[in-house]
């Protein structure tokens, strides 16, 4: 009899305890987009995983972490823009400008280094004028960047005549197509520079001064006026950091294609965007974590990954994009309201 009574009671504060840990993952789901975006991607992985035999292989998993590492690279400098409040249109530019800078300095003969400073300075020195228009003269976002695009992307074919630079040495190759085995694993170098690049604009965004006022700066600007913070050298420094990790990201993608293509990275505003945007960078401002852009850009590229191995044409991979962006920013925006509800 007492053990016939005791079994309800003990499977009593178990079920209480199953129900308290779902509810408060409901609540981490609802403030986190990070947490989600985790679930959909391995949801998303393991569907591709069952529907297409090759998904799995490693050599299409090194391909589609190679697809991403780029993109999330450039998407580092579109979160800190975002997060202030604004846009960069121009990356897709800024990445072909920085690859043909750089190729023109190893056909004059300047070593691998030289030839990479003088691409992330075409880069800094693009996201420094979008500051400049933006911080100081008081233009919109949108506007400038669309401009600097064409500067941009005009400036890279003028250089060349709209031809590629091709013959790009061996030691400039292997930044893009290079990897190292770490403990038996094959970890291509662009995955080495990302993660590099994800620890170093993480911890400035969540530990430093500098991370406080970006984030300020996107919610509530008036705040910093009032502390006396120089918000126009604020948003020059966040565009120009943008254009240097831009500016990586194209060199990055010219050594991994082993070409400089005035015409490289068309389009990729859209990818680089939707990585931010995916990852819960929110377009309102003051909200998104680097975290978080990797997550978006790895949904992103095993989304188009797994369409083209399941047969569908790119135009329909560009289909799934928008619809995903879509979704996100309406998630985002129904979080917000719930969140401000509770409070």
């Amino acid at each position: 009899m007492d053990r016939a009574v005791s079994q309800p009671t003990e499977q009593f504060p178990r079920a209480r305890r199953g129900a308290v840990l779902l509810y408060r993952l409901w609540q981490r789901l609802r403030t986190s987009q990070e947490l989600l975006i985790l679930l959909l991607l391995l949801a998303l992985g393991t569907f591709f995983s069952l529907q297409s035999d090759n998904f799995l292989s490693s050599d299409n998993l090194l391909n589609l972490v190679r697809s991403f590492a780029w993109i999330a690279i450039v998407a580092f400098g579109e979160c800190l823009v975002i997060i202030i409040g604004g846009i960069d249109l121009s990356v897709g530019a800024v990445m072909a400008l920085a690859g043909i800078v750089s190729g023109v300095c190893l056909q004059a003969g300047l070593p691998v280094p030289l030839a990479v400073l003088g691409g992330l300075l075409s880069g800094g020195l693009i996201g420094c004028i979008n500051g400049l228009m933006i911080g100081r003269v008081g233009l919109p976002p949108f506007i400038v960047t669309l401009g600097t695009m064409g500067v941009a992307r005009g400036i890279a074919l003028g250089i060349t005549g709209g031809n590629p630079i091709r013959d790009l040495p061996a030691a400039f190759r292997v930044l893009g197509q290079g990897s190292i085995l770490i403990g038996g694993v094959e970890l291509p170098l662009v995955v080495i520079w990302m993660l590099t690049l994800a620890v170093v604009v993480g911890f400035v965004l969540s530990r430093t001064v500098l991370g406080r006022y970006i984030y300020t700066l996107g919610s509530n600007e008036q705040v910093l006026r009032i502390a006396d913070v120089n918000t126009v050298q604020l948003k020059i420094l966040v565009y120009t950091l943008s254009g240097l990790l831009t500016a990586f990201g194209g060199i990055l993608l010219t050594a991994r294609l082993g070409v400089a293509a005035p015409t490289a990275a068309v389009g990729y505003e859209l990818d680089v965007i939707a990585a931010a945007v995916i990852g819960g960078v929110s377009l309102f401002g003051g909200e998104g974590s680097v975290l978080g852009v990797i997550l978006g850009a790895a949904m992103m590229q095993t989304t188009r990954n797994g369409l083209f191995l399941l047969g569908f044409p790119s135009y329909w991979q560009v289909l799934a994009i928008g619809l995903m962006i879509l979704i996100v920013v309406l998630l985002d925006a129904w979080r917000r309201r719930r969140v401000n509800g509770d409070q």
